[in-house]
């Protein structure tokens, strides 16, 4: 039987990943991945060459069939009228934004006949969050996108006046594998009415309503320069299984009779979630640059307190989810800390006991988004001559971490979101002091995957879910490396909320 080949691709914050797989089993018959640059603005040049880098060290892509592309969330790409980027493109953890979250959010909450543009009051504000919630599923923060484009038309007038189109990382580089942007060679056609999306990643804008499946464009009205919400292309919202174009034959499919073709693709998060096959009432914990703790709904998520945001997934279901700005590189401030490595940072903890000796860190690094703490910082508690060892402090910074996705799992609950299974993936979950104490902090047996690409393997599974145009994406194989066990200790997680406040 001939091999049907796809590629699911992994244009993350740190890299581009792409993973050429067989269509019927879910088999990896390729991989190949380059890095991305640090920070948090980026010209979306160094995405486009990542990928194409990613697909040489893959083995090329003339023999794919399909490609799907999941991205991170939220960053801003703007385009002006002929298709050039306009400036680099605020990402996801870029925080500057979080002044415009607050103004957005009061100006949807401000009674009627009053427009005091400093109300920032407590009721004020609750209200804001509601109706944001109510019309869109979430309320803004400055991860969220339309949070960046008010920061544009506020700091960058002249730029902002520019915007033709606004799209997301995976949207932008969908585009560009079908021969847009920087593949168009100057052809002298912008393509933006070709630009798509789907609901996963349009629900994470800010101005997509995923329960209607509609943008809001009288919201983005209050981020862009005056009426330009109206005329500004968005990107075409594609149902989950529906062909988004043809990859340009220089990129993809050369040797595949009748071209390649692209998928919806999706956000980061919808995709780990495909890739784990993941059900109603399975929640999954990924464990990487940001920490995500989601649930698969078949209703959609409306948490009035605006800590859960109400995403769709990339199945026709919702994803509600909590998201910390910091999750594995907690383990890293302690391995640099403590001058250690992983195995080492492990061994320390081992030494230590549950709740550290009393020692609790509140590992709010870099701000956070779950609580929503843009200009937080982190902070260690309980320190005492006793207690000040690197053991204890070991162990305060690897159950900081998975206190903060208890939190998270928390909120979900809170919503009565099921869940009757939790999935712990991520580069954090390597670490076996974070396997080991998991149990016992999130109060329940968890299920370990065997440690994979989820994301560029759900995009590979939408691939060929559209690939064969039936109903239902492929039933591939999820192998789980272990079911971790370990009685519930609620100590240790009421000692962090007594200081997380």
């Amino acid at each position: 039987m001939n091999e049907i080949l796809v590629a699911g691709i992994d244009t993350s914050t740190q890299s581009c990943k792409v993973r050429i797989t067989e269509a019927r089993t879910g088999r990896m018959v390729r991989f190949g991945k380059a890095p991305h640059p640090d920070g948090t603005s980026i010209d979306p040049q160094a995405w486009w060459e990542a990928f194409q880098e990613a697909a040489r060290q893959a083995g090329g892509l003339d023999d794919v069939s399909a490609i799907s592309v999941g991205g991170q969330q939220h960053g801003m790409v703007l385009l002006d009228d002929s298709g050039q980027v306009i400036r680099d493109a605020l990402l996801w953890n870029d925080t500057r934004s979080a002044p415009e979250a607050e103004d957005l959010i009061a100006r949807l909450g401000r009674p009627p006949r009053r427009a005091d543009e400093g109300d920032l009051d407590a009721d004020t504000m609750m209200r804001g969050r509601e109706r944001w919630v109510r019309a869109v599923g979430s309320s803004p923060v400055a991860s969220l996108t339309i949070t960046k484009v008010a920061w544009v038309s506020r700091n960058e007038p002249d730029k902002a006046r520019s915007i033709a189109a606004i799209c997301l990382p995976h949207d932008w580089l969908s585009w560009a594998i079908a021969g847009h942007g920087p593949a168009a060679q100057g052809n002298g056609n912008a393509g933006l009415e070709s630009l798509f999306t789907d609901r996963s990643d349009a629900s994470g804008t800010g101005y997509f309503d995923s329960a209607t499946d509609t943008y809001r464009r009288d919201l983005l009205a209050m981020a862009l320069p005056e009426g330009m919400a109206d005329t500004v292309v968005l990107p075409h919202v594609l149902a989950p299984h529906e062909i988004g174009a043809k990859a340009d034959p220089r990129i993809a499919g050369k040797d595949v009779p009748g071209g390649c073709i692209i998928a919806p693709g999706g956000g980061d998060n919808a995709m780990t979630a495909l890739g784990l096959s993941m059900q109603v009432g399975d929640v999954s914990i990924s464990l990487g640059t940001s920490g995500v703790t989601a649930a698969i709904s078949p209703v959609p998520a409306y948490d009035m307190t605006a800590s859960v945001t109400g995403f769709a997934d990339a199945t026709g279901h919702w994803l509600p989810l909590a998201c910390t700005i910091n999750a594995s590189r907690i383990l890293d401030a302690g391995r640099t800390a403590l001058g250690v490595d992983y195995d080492e940072l492990a061994d320390l903890s081992d030494q230590s006991e549950p709740g550290a000796a009393g020692i609790t860190l509140i590992p709010y690094f870099d701000g956070e988004r779950t609580p929503n703490r843009p200009d937080a910082k982190a902070s260690i508690h309980g320190l005492t001559l006793g207690n000040t060892t690197k053991a204890n402090l070991a162990r305060a910074f690897v159950e900081g971490l998975l206190c903060s996705q208890r939190d998270c799992l928390e909120l979900l609950k809170r919503l009565g979101t099921e869940t009757r299974r939790i999935l712990l993936v991520g580069g954090g979950a390597k670490s076996r002091a974070v396997r080991a104490y998991a149990p016992q902090i999130l109060g329940k047996d968890v299920e370990l995957p065997k440690l994979d690409e989820y994301v560029a393997i759900g995009a590979a599974r939408q691939a060929a879910w559209v690939l064969s145009g039936d109903n239902q994406p492929p039933e591939w194989p999820i192998e789980v490396e272990e079911t971790l066990t370990g009685e519930p200790e609620e100590e240790t997680y009421r000692q962090y909320r007594s200081w997380r406040k």
